[in-house]
């Protein structure tokens, strides 16, 4: 409950202006990052991707690096989303799977966020280096004791856990990252996700079964 002597103004929630003009300058600074990494991007390039002048951009964040950083923590956190969905009372080698296509999701649907992280980590995470050994680390380290018991108990083949949590990331966020590399090397007339999607499964699911 407030003090009934506090009279200090409430704080103004953003207008809707305010709202679609913040968001214009993350998908602008998304845009601009992905291409040109943190130490090659500009506040002038992100203004003039945004449609908005400078000082307007100044408004709404205090410096590039405030940009990247709600960007990053934006993108960790849906990032990290099908993870938290693994599942320890389901089946293991579909929850594994499933994991491993809700990432190459990821992949296919945001490819900009994806290059931006790992243009974060390429730099050594001198943003997220506490997330990375914090959140992200304490996530990682639960859902490798789901697949330890599981490997315990007989239900999928002995593999290292973290090892194969890492694998997943790497292979799903390839096509991403690599995208013109990928497409470049399979022509026009492939789908790279739909043939990885085939591929990762085959891969995984003989990996797996005991």
């Amino acid at each position: 409950m407030p003090l009934l002597n506090d009279r200090r103004p409430a704080a103004r929630q953003p207008t809707r202006i305010q709202k679609r003009n913040r968001q214009t300058i993350l998908d602008a600074a998304l845009e601009v990052f992905s291409q040109h990494g943190f130490r090659g991007a500009t506040l002038d390039q992100i203004a003039e991707v945004s449609g908005l002048s400078k000082p307007n951009l100044l408004y709404y964040f205090a410096s590039k690096e405030e940009i990247h950083v709600t960007l990053l923590d934006t993108l960790l956190d849906a990032w990290l989303a099908p993870l938290r969905r693994l599942d320890p009372a389901g089946d293991p080698l579909s929850e594994i799977l499933s994991y491993m296509r809700r990432k190459l999701g990821l992949s296919r649907d945001y490819p900009r966020e994806s290059r931006l992280f790992a243009n974060e980590m390429l730099q050594g995470a001198p943003r997220m280096m506490e997330t990375l050994r914090g959140n992200l680390k304490t996530l990682v380290d639960d859902k490798a004791s789901v697949i330890a018991q599981w490997i315990a108990e007989g239900r999928i083949a002995a593999v290292h856990p973290h090892h194969l949590i890492f694998s997943i990331w790497s292979l799903t966020q390839h096509y991403a990252d690599f995208d013109v590399q990928v497409r470049a090397v399979l022509g026009p007339d492939h789908d790279p996700y739909a043939e990885a999607d085939a591929f990762l499964d085959t891969l995984f699911r003989r990996l797996l079964t005991p």
